[in-house]
């Protein structure tokens, strides 16, 4: 992260405000991406007067909040398409049934969390889309979650300023986490796909034949 820092602080500020947006769509897109740490770099920015909070933030938001709505109409459009063509084979068709329905229940309360959860936002927006929640709803909702993480991030950097060894390796950590978490999750999914077909595949095997069956004379 300081890394980071030492060379965005001789950037003119206009491609730090366009760095900062862009960095918070793409992350949406192309996860896992480090704009976490870069919000936080950039925040350490502000306190030395070289860029604004206010900017800052509403451009982060707003990058954010453009990525979440990107993805959404990916799944809007092409999600229930690609899932059901079986062009991603560890996940199982039912479990993605299942998923959407859960998601038109309770969708909104994960949007709400969603800036929360390193690691899994393209995830959650694009089943947001599959399930068709309501754009409005979803874009309110992911742009007040991201302005409020946003928020926290900058004022992290702001705060600590060149102390920047303190907190990296804190987000560092979230991240990792909550990426562990997401990739047992998947990996459990996908065991379970290959048992349950294994465990077909060799009852169908066992059982005889129609004229296997059939008695003998």
């Amino acid at each position: 992260m300081e890394d980071i820092v030492q060379y965005i602080v001789a950037v003119n500020p206009i491609w730090i405000y366009v760095s900062v947006c862009s960095v918070a769509y793409l992350e949406n897109l192309f996860p896992p991406f480090p704009s976490d740490a870069v919000i936080v770099a950039v925040g350490s920015l502000v306190g030395v007067g070289t860029i604004d909070f206010s900017l800052a933030l509403l451009l982060a938001t707003v990058g954010s909040t453009l990525g979440f709505l990107s993805m959404y109409k990916i799944g809007d459009w092409f999600g229930v398409r690609i899932l059901e063509a079986g062009k991603i084979k560890f996940i199982p068709l039912d479990q993605v049934h299942k998923v959407e329905r859960w998601f038109r229940h309770h969708g909104y309360y994960v949007v709400v969390a969603n800036r929360f959860l390193s690691g899994t936002r393209a995830v959650v927006s694009f089943f947001a889309g599959m399930s068709e929640l309501s754009l409005v709803n979803c874009t309110i909702l992911s742009f007040l979650s991201a302005l409020a993480w946003n928020f926290i991030l900058l004022f992290a950097g702001q705060t600590l300023g060149e102390n920047l060894k303190t907190i990296s390796p804190y987000i560092q950590a979230y991240g990792i986490l909550v990426t562990a978490i997401v990739l047992v999750a998947l990996v459990f999914l996908f065991l379970r796909y290959f048992y349950k077909r294994r465990t077909t595949d060799t009852g169908s095997a066992s059982k005889p034949t129609k004229e296997e069956s059939q008695p003998h004379d």
